[in-house]
């Protein structure tokens, strides 16, 4: 029973991280998502520069940055919160950041052998600031989440 609870909290965190992995490769190089963007905002507007456009591509690629972190640091997040149960929310968020942003350097590390891609130290600054953002709502969800508890056992 307890094998199967580890794994409900690990296999997103592991699925996750090997999407990030596929998506350091060729897949989700700028040429190639460019492939949908572009045609999305011709549909959007019809008569868009293309020297709008590419900001906009790139502007859709960084927030893609935030949000993966992001999503990567809430799973992490969830699957230390059920496996580190006597550990304190500060420390495992500690702990968390320090894995998030260790995948976001090593991350920009295997593009760097990507001919299509290049490793960027601002990407790693931008997948930073979406796992911590993550956190930061971790902590004041958990914070919520206590308090509303304290509430209720006083009034029982």
């Amino acid at each position: 029973m307890k094998t199967y609870g580890a794994a409900n909290r690990w296999m997103p965190v592991i699925g996750w991280v090997l999407l990030i992995f596929v998506g350091s490769t060729n897949v989700l190089s700028a040429e190639q998502t460019s492939h949908f963007v572009v045609p999305f905002l011709l549909w959007l507007d019809p008569q868009i520069p293309f020297a709008t456009m590419t900001p906009i591509h790139f502007a859709l690629r960084k927030l893609g940055h935030l949000a993966e972190y992001a999503i990567l640091a809430a799973l992490l997040w969830c699957a230390l919160r059920g496996t580190l149960i006597s550990i304190r929310s500060v420390a495992i968020a500690v702990l968390v950041f320090s894995a998030s942003v260790g995948f976001a350097a090593s991350d920009e590390f295997h593009q760097s052998f990507v001919a299509t891609r290049t490793a960027s130290i601002r990407d790693v600054m931008i997948d930073t600031c979406g796992a911590a953002i993550a956190l930061a709502l971790c902590l004041a969800l958990r914070r919520r989440s206590r308090r509303a508890k304290m509430k209720y056992l006083k009034l029982a």
